[in-house]
């Protein structure tokens, strides 16, 4: 299959002009394959060659303006057009697979019922596996789909559908869109519909998950309300679809995608077990992110995959800011600086990492475009936005995004043309800011130097690297009423790099925090003197957020070999139990345990971390036993779970299908102890079966596919490396399942076989499963807890191969460097 280049998109677009796409799907030619039929009208400026994109299963006829061509003439997923000037009319008619994969139109039965659902992802380069199309974001068209579906099934699209009998149905032209904006979903939907500012809106999931849907309903409705009315007070553009859909499909790969007036999410959004309000939050982010995206992405649009950063920055920020503004969720920032952030922080310091915004001649086709969808585009362009709004002003940020889209609306833009609007709003050199913050790579750090005299106290900040930062900087005391806690004294606005020493009266704090409130996107250190005052009071500084950069400082220095990973557990170990901000215990016992448990301490360390990480869970449940903080009482639970390395009091919680003092087991705790049980080689095939039978559902079969590779046994290993590696039959979850089971730390020595297996086995699968898999396999399947200076020789040789795919190279690239980055933090 050829890639699209940027110069074929570009010389494509110099030559037609795209109007209208009709386009007409029946999805009732079995279970394999769908009727798709494309009418395109479009216009040729100039005589001149190209191409049409297309990946069918059978492609049974074109016509150009009435005359037959041949279908032979396809080229891999390209038919070669020849064209006079003028009007056109294309006509594609072809039999298309649906996937198992998440990518084209994918195909789900429901275990729990047996209902079948199919949704399209049509993200880059998948809307080919759907219909024909000039496949590019900057040739924009009108669409209207009609579909033919089994009856009882409902059709959902980018318009308002329409039911036409006979399982006939329609939707409402759109406005201009791109090509992998065009969206469908059809099944037998459980939805839930209301209006608001005179729009339907919409919640549709698969029947079995409908309760769950119905309990969540108010809650989401209100969410989807609050961000909506908000946008339209920061947007001088109206919503620009006629109506608003949120579906949550199952087995999707991404957490959701904005296709106008169709979102489409991650089902496990749908909550069918006990959840935190950490979590609720996410979901509520996701909801957030994705409608900014109705704006910044939909109406306006990247003209090349080069700028997919001002789609996904934009509405990452965005979602977090209107979240803390109008939602109950006010402290959405910390949760963002305590997880979502580190994304960021780790792809900008490997060799992978690229500017937020890249050159275009970085970015030459869509499978190079493909690898920039990480935490750049995301958390850390996200944190430049957060930063230029710091800089820049919130007004003026708001005038040059609303100038932004009356400039450019149902048209593409490019970062030139976005900073021009930004430009028009201020007198700052907005670009030289975005030269310093978008062009370049990697992370600043900065440093303060604290001095106390007769006359006061100092301040001066060294940087290590190139951008200039505004920051905020934290001036805290001990409290003399409260042993163990700080108050603050000031926060002082400075600009980065600061040198000299800017001078304070009074003594010098205890503890002195540079980017105080995180608005910048930079690792901290702490002078000696604040680092001992935070080792001594982190859970007693007044503000979460204050605590998740020093949270954060002390990872980076884990990670950079400045602080020993045994000295970070003792820091959880000391401060989690009084912590009271769930985000904050959450990130910081999912580093503890994946990161430092599991990779940064050699194998006869390990059962000494899993003790302390345990022992820290107890307290979280003895200070949680009377019910006064559920959320944190669950967190405290799963990662109990997690880390047990003896099974009685685990399997006792299963036996009795209740923790005491709560809560009760639910399918996802059941199968998270069921697994930990597995692992520890204290459950078999039967308890796996009968749990099974207990959840019949599309989680359960996840849940068991799991268990069943964790099992320590040769056989149980073999097995579930032929289901991953020499099948077909896995979809994306249940591979993904599989996976996650097969490495355990604890399990070393029995898998020690499979680390040199994976690398040829890994290339095989991408080759012949394509991206979707490839990613799957380099996150899931990878051999991270093998932190050898062997297993990291083999990887970099199978590197140093010609011909993978390139989604698995990345993907490998990034888990190598962690894995020498592992190497070396054990050395210390």
């Amino acid at each position: 299959m050829s890639v699209l280049t940027r110069d074929e998109a570009q010389t494509r677009a110099q030559l037609i002009d795209v109007h209208r796409y009709a386009i007409d799907l029946d999805l009732t030619t079995g279970d394999e394959t769908f009727a798709s039929r494309s009418l395109i009208h479009f216009t040729a400026r100039s005589a001149g060659d190209t191409f049409v994109e297309l990946k069918p299963s059978a492609l049974h006829s074109l016509t150009l303006d009435g005359h037959a061509l041949d279908p032979e003439a396809l080229d891999g997923n390209r038919y070669p057009l020849t064209l006079e000037p003028g009007e056109h009319r294309l006509q594609v008619e072809a039999l298309m697979d649906y996937s198992r994969t998440g990518e084209g139109m994918h195909r789900f039965t429901d275990p729990s019922d047996g209902e079948t659902y199919v949704y399209s992802q049509m993200f880059m380069e998948d809307v080919q596996r759907v219909f024909a199309a000039f496949d590019q974001p900057d040739l924009k068209a009108v669409f209207e789909l009609a579909v033919t579906a089994p009856e009882g099934w409902t059709v959902l699209g980018n318009g308002v559908a329409a039911h036409h009998g006979a399982g006939r149905w329609s939707c409402a032209a759109t406005p201009p869109i791109s090509t992998y904006l065009v969206a469908v979903a059809a099944g037998p939907w459980h939805s839930v519909r209301t209006e608001h500012a005179g729009l339907p809106f919409g919640l549709h999931t698969r029947r079995s998950l409908g309760p769950h849907l119905d309990a969540d309903a108010d809650e989401l409705f209100e969410i989807t309300r609050q961000c909506f009315d908000r946008y339209h007070e920061k947007f001088e553009e109206p919503y620009p679809f006629d109506s608003y859909d949120q579906a949550f499909v199952p087995e999707f790969n991404a957490g959701a995608m904005e296709n106008p007036g169709l979102v489409t999410f991650r089902d496990e959004f749908v909550f069918r077990s006990a959840v935190t309000d950490t979590q609720r939050q996410t979901r509520a982010m996701v909801i957030a992110h994705e409608m900014a995206h109705m704006w910044f992405g939909d109406l306006v649009t990247l003209a090349w995959w080069d700028d997919i950063w001002l789609n996904e920055s934009f509405a990452e920020y965005m979602g977090y800011q209107t979240l803390t503004e109008a939602t109950r969720f006010t402290d959405t920032w910390v949760d963002f600086g305590i997880a979502r952030k580190a994304w960021g922080y780790d792809a900008d310091q490997r060799p992978s990492t690229h500017p937020v915004a890249p050159d275009p001649d970085a970015v030459p086709d869509t499978a190079s475009a493909m690898l920039n969808f990480d935490g750049i585009s995301y958390a850390k362009g996200a944190s430049a936005l957060r930063q230029l709004v710091t800089w820049l002003g919130e007004k003026d940020f708001l005038a040059g995004i609303n100038t932004h889209f009356r400039r450019h609306r149902f048209a593409n833009a490019t970062l030139a043309d976005f900073l021009d609007s930004l430009a028009a709003a201020t007198d700052r050199d907005v670009h030289g800011w975005a030269k310093s913050w978008l062009r370049t790579t990697g992370v600043d750090t900065l440093t303060p130097q604290v001095t106390d005299g007769p006359g006061g106290w100092t301040l001066a900040v060294d940087r290590d690297g190139g951008r200039p930062h505004r920051i905020t900087v934290g001036a805290y005391d001990r409290d003399p009423v409260r042993p163990g806690s700080l108050v603050l004294r000031d926060r002082i606005d400075v600009d980065v790099p600061l040198t000299g020493g800017e001078p304070h009266p009074g003594r010098r704090p205890a503890l002195v925090l540079l980017n105080d409130g995180d608005t910048t996107y930079a690792k901290v250190r702490l002078d000696a003197e604040s680092w001992a005052t935070a080792l001594g009071s982190l859970s007693g500084i007044p503000d979460p957020l204050t605590r998740a950069v020093v949270w954060n400082a002390a990872r980076d220095m884990v990670r950079d070999g400045e602080l020993a990973p045994a000295a970070y557990l003792e820091a959880a170990r000391a401060h989690l139990p009084g912590e009271t901000d769930l985000a904050v215990v959450q990130g910081v016992l999912s580093f503890a345990a994946t990161q430092i448990a599991d990779r940064y301490l050699a194998p006869g360390r390990r059962p000494a971390a899993l003790s302390l990480l345990t022992d820290t869970c107890r307290a979280l449940l003895r200070r949680t036993e009377d019910g006064s903080d559920p959320g944190m009482r669950l967190t405290a639970v799963r990662h109990f779970v997690d880390a047990a390395a003896h099974s009685a009091s685990i399997q006792e919680w299963l036996t009795d299908g209740s923790v005491p003092g709560g809560p009760e087991l639910d399918p996802e705790l059941r199968w998270r102890i069921l697994t930990r049980l597995c692992v520890l080689g204290e459950a078999g095939e039967p308890e796996i079966t009968a749990e099974l039978a207990r959840d019949p559902s599309a989680t359960g079969r996840e849940g068991a596919a799991r268990c069943r590779a964790a099992l320590p046994f040769a056989e149980a290993k073999a097995a579930a490396w032929a289901r991953m590696f020499e099948g077909e039959e896995l979809s994306n979850y249940l591979f993904a399942a599989t996976a996650q089971g097969f490495w355990q730390p604890e399990q070393a020595s029995l898998t020690r076989e499979y680390v040199g297996r994976f690398y040829a086995d890994a290339v095989g699968l991408a080759d012949r499963r394509g991206p979707a898999i490839a990613e799957a396999a380099g996150r899931y399947a990878f051999p991270a807890h093998e932190v050898t200076a062997e297993a990291l020789r083999q990887g970099r040789d199978c590197l140093e191969g010609t011909g993978m795919l390139p989604a698995l190279h990345r993907k490998l690239a990034d888990q190598l460097d962690d894995l020498a980055r592992a190497l070396r933090v054990r050395g210390v």
